[in-house]
């Protein structure tokens, strides 16, 4: 990443924004699983609304952070008390260019500092090999969900030294 990037806590006023970039996120880069067919998108983003969002940001057991740069957001991601990681966006143009990680590491420290040391997560074909890329590994059969494929993931978090 050419500049500096800035991860900090989505707050309920950035409810509108994240619902955006999950939006075009899904629709335009995750088209390997969707394969651009309506329903799956629909049955896909039903929850990933302004109003879902802002009451995940009011909830105590779900931590959301942003991805800024230069001040525009350009990713997101959301982890539950639970020890799951329910998903990390980022706008297409700024794919593999490090934000996704690090969102992710954002959410694993949030998890870490919970007392929570064995994450998991439900990958898509379009991000099995970035999360792999993080250290996470298949925990059981790929299943299908509304039309899409998952794959149940998991990694093991350890402290810092």
């Amino acid at each position: 990443m050419e500049t500096a990037l800035h991860i900090c806590n989505a707050t309920p006023a950035d409810a509108g924004i994240i619902s955006r970039i999950v939006d075009r996120s899904i629709r335009v880069g995750c088209a390997l699983d969707h394969r651009n067919d309506a329903k799956i998108v629909a049955a896909w983003t039903h929850n990933k609304t302004a109003e879902h969002i802002h009451t995940w940001l009011t909830d105590q057991r779900f931590y959301l952070s942003i991805a800024l740069l230069q001040d525009k957001p350009i990713g997101v991601a959301m982890a539950a008390i639970s020890g799951r990681i329910a998903f990390c966006y980022v706008q297409p143009e700024w794919f593999r260019r490090g934000a996704g990680q690090a969102l992710i590491h954002d959410l694993e420290a949030w998890l870490l500092n919970q007392g929570v040391h064995q994450v998991h997560l439900n990958s898509t074909r379009t991000s099995e090999a970035f999360y792999r890329h993080l250290g996470y590994r298949a925990s059981a059969e790929t299943f299908s969900v509304a039309g899409l494929h998952a794959i149940p993931m998991h990694k093991a978090l350890t402290p810092p030294s």
